[in-house]
């Protein structure tokens, strides 16, 4: 670390001009940090410096972000000695292209309190970590924006991806104009205009999204902690958001929302969205059994409680109603809105061919459950049968869904959701949601907090095949401990502490654990 008197060291405000002046930018694959190096060393030779730029990879793409690391210092007519990576306390500038890279940058020790300007943007990638958490595993934002402000000089965060994206361009566009927009190298703004504008490629984007982010950052102050965003209250279903369709159709929609308008005004942005979900997953009929399930909640609920229980009804029963099948799959893989996300997130321009190959690797289990109750049942029960059906299915599959055979092979099971009701998984998943529900609603006189733990346990339920037989197994195990905890008062606590236990590791040992934990309380005295 150098010391604080080392004429290498900048002044505080702008970098010195006689310093050598040391800026690292984090970023993972696709990002543009290459780019975003170049062109601030492009910068940097503009207005007579010598700049040198390296780069260390990293691991992978979510596992380690490749750290460019730039030093410059302004040209005497002697080259100077520059390093090749940073070392900790001794960066002044740190560019991060997405907000945990941040927090893993001051971790590192590349980020002090006296000297870093610390310059981020405040969107978020999930990392690998966060991913693997059956439950929500994401770190918390706003611990991340707390640490900063303290062990940075000057902190300058906002969303750069979205200006980046609202403008055609990339992220490493409006990473340069926050860089610009804070003032940490004497350049000026006309030099980076410059810089972007010799690259020759997405030039008007690149300085739309430059721009943008330049004005962002002359007018950011230290970004303040996000604050969790507050429940959207729908005053009127029937004026919230736009819906199209058939006139019958809507019609039918009407009529439905205007059911929710009916519900206390707490409980109807979550039923709308449940309603959303649920008519989109199957019709609008669909959509009347959730609103007939949902009302006997809302009828049992009171404002004393917050209605907690209608709330998380509307929630997980459209949840429950939404399973995941080899219907639901194909059905989103071929609908025109995937293909235009799939379009924009790749890049591909307009006439080009894009390529798509999905891969498949059904069970006997999923091929039942496509099949007629009566049908699908009679496989299932008759293990030889099952089991000489298996070997022939139960294989990995890849299919191209821009040729003409691939698509319509997926457009054909998407379609069959118009015989959902009448196949064996719908029949099985609609016994399973009946037998949560009325659990749930069965323990509201007695414990009404129970009864909505009982509810939000739904979320251990997820995922399609294997994953969906694991998540079903956990959530049975975890209302398994309910004989034991009935009458207790801390009966929901215990349920709830079951709940997250279960969703923090895949294997469950967590939730093994704390079940061994409830079975000895039974010979516990009841406080």
């Amino acid at each position: 670390m150098l010391d604080q008197n080392s004429p290498l060291r900048p002044k505080s405000g702008a970098a010195d001009n006689e310093s050598v002046i040391k800026l690292a930018v984090l970023a993972v694959g696709g990002q543009g940090g290459g780019v975003l190096a170049d062109w601030i060393t492009d910068v940097a030779e503009r207005n007579g410096y010598v700049a040198q730029s390296t780069s260390v990879a990293g691991v992978a793409q979510r596992t380690g972000a490749t750290i460019y690391y730039i030093e410059m210092a302004r040209d005497t007519g002697r080259l100077p000695i520059f390093a090749l990576s940073p070392s900790q306390g001794d960066v002044d500038i740190l560019i991060a292209a997405e907000l945990m890279e941040a927090g893993r940058a001051i971790i590192r020790g590349f980020v002090t309190p006296d000297r870093t300007t610390l310059i981020t943007s405040s969107h978020r990638i999930a990392a690998v970590s966060e991913k693997i958490e059956p439950g929500d595993g994401r770190a918390s934002s706003s611990k991340v924006h707390a640490t900063a402000e303290a062990a940075s000089k000057r902190f300058i965060a906002f969303d750069m991806e979205k200006i980046a994206a609202d403008n055609g361009s990339m992220i490493s566009a409006s990473l340069l104009g926050a860089l610009a927009g804070s003032d940490a190298l004497p350049f000026t703004r006309e030099s980076y205009e410059q810089a972007v504008s010799a690259g020759g490629r997405g030039v008007k984007a690149s300085l739309a999204a430059f721009g943008a982010a330049f004005d962002r950052a002359r007018g950011a102050a230290a970004a303040p902690s996000p604050k969790p965003a507050e429940p959207a209250i729908v005053e009127s279903a029937l004026s919230a958001g736009r819906v199209s369709g058939p006139q019958n159709l809507l019609q039918g929609w009407q009529a439905l929302a205007a059911r929710i308008d009916l519900m206390p005004i707490a409980v109807r942005d979550m039923a709308l969205r449940g309603l959303r979900k649920v008519v989109d997953y199957q019709d609008i009929a669909y959509g009347r059994d959730y609103l007939d399930r949902l009302d006997k909640a809302v009828a049992m609920d009171s404002a004393g409680h917050g209605h907690a229980l209608s709330i998380a009804a509307a929630k997980h029963l459209a949840n429950a109603m939404c399973y995941d099948d080899m219907i639901r799959v194909a059905d989103l893989k071929t609908r025109s809105t995937r293909d235009r996300r799939v379009r924009k997130e790749v890049g591909v321009k307009d006439g080009s061919v894009l390529q798509v190959t999905e891969y498949f690797h059904p069970r006997i289990e999923e091929f039942c459950g496509t099949l007629p109750a009566g049908l699908g049942s009679y496989i299932e029960n008759r293990p030889k049968l099952a089991g000489f059906l298996d070997r022939r299915i139960n294989r990995g599959r890849r299919i191209r869904t821009d040729s003409f055979v691939g698509f319509a092979a997926l457009w054909f099971i998407g379609g069959l959701r118009r015989w959902r009701r009448r196949l064996l998984r719908h029949e099985v998943e609609m016994a399973h949601m009946e037998r949560w529900y009325s659990l749930a609603l069965s323990h509201v006189p007695q414990d009404y907090a129970l009864a909505v733990e009982i509810l939000n346990c739904r979320r251990l339920i997820k995922g399609y095949s294997d994953t969906h037989a694991r998540a079903q197994s956990k959530f049975d195990r975890v209302l398994s401990a309910l004989d034991l905890l009935k009458g207790r008062p801390d009966a929901a606590d215990w349920i709830r502490r079951l709940r997250e236990a279960a969703l923090k590791d895949e294997k469950g040992d967590m939730l093994d654990g704390a079940l061994k934990t409830v079975a000895t309380l039974g010979s516990s005295p009841v406080t």
